[in-house]
């Protein structure tokens, strides 16, 4: 009888270690939503097929510090994480796009699940001769980006948007969101087809 009690919490103490194990990283997640994320046009159905991350379109979370470290090459729109590979998946340049007008204005807007002390937004974007049809490469974007918002360790409501003007740029290409966490060692990401 002891056996089976003794048993039984360490079960249940098990249980409840891995429950908090896998929900901590559980509650702090974004993406964009302008301009629309590829998490998002799956989560919402527009594009089928997109495995895991139908269910969780904030979930998009990866090392920090890109482009000098983050997630590898081929694996950035998933934030190299595998078991949102889909996000990576060019299909074959078909992601809806949104269009947005070179150098206009354009008003960013994060929806935060769960709030985090942020260190800053950045927005990069690809070079002239991307090929929509290939996985991201850090040597398809431009080296630095072109908006960085600041957040000095402060945490974001629900609802984040910030305006900034939108680079000189023609035909199809893709705004990687990154959204840079203060107090841990990762980052969000979010890729956002668009038409210029």
């Amino acid at each position: 009888m002891r056996r089976k009690i003794t048993s039984l919490l360490l079960g249940l103490g098990i249980a409840g270690a891995s429950l908090l194990a896998t929900s901590g990283s559980a509650q702090s997640h974004g993406y964009t939503d302008s301009p629309v994320s590829r998490q998002q046009l799956c989560g919402n159905g527009t594009v089928r097929n997109c495995g895991q991350i139908q269910w969780e379109p904030p979930s998009v979370e990866g090392p920090k510090g890109f482009p000098a470290r983050g997630p590898r090459d081929g694996l950035i729109c998933a934030g190299g994480n595998q078991r949102f590979a889909e996000l990576d998946d060019p299909r074959g340049g078909a992601w809806p796009t949104t269009s947005v007008s070179a150098g206009a204005s354009h008003t960013f807007r994060w929806r935060i699940t769960a709030r985090h002390a942020t260190t800053d937004f950045r927005y990069y974007v690809t070079k002239d001769g991307y090929d929509p049809s290939k996985p991201l490469t850090r040597a398809d974007l431009e080296p630095q980006p072109f908006l960085t918002v600041p957040f000095g360790g402060r945490q974001p409501g629900a609802t984040v948007t910030h305006a900034g003007a939108l680079p000189q740029k023609s035909g199809k290409h893709l705004i990687l969101g990154v959204w840079t966490i203060a107090d841990t060692g990762n980052a969000f990401y979010a890729c956002s087809d668009v038409t210029f």
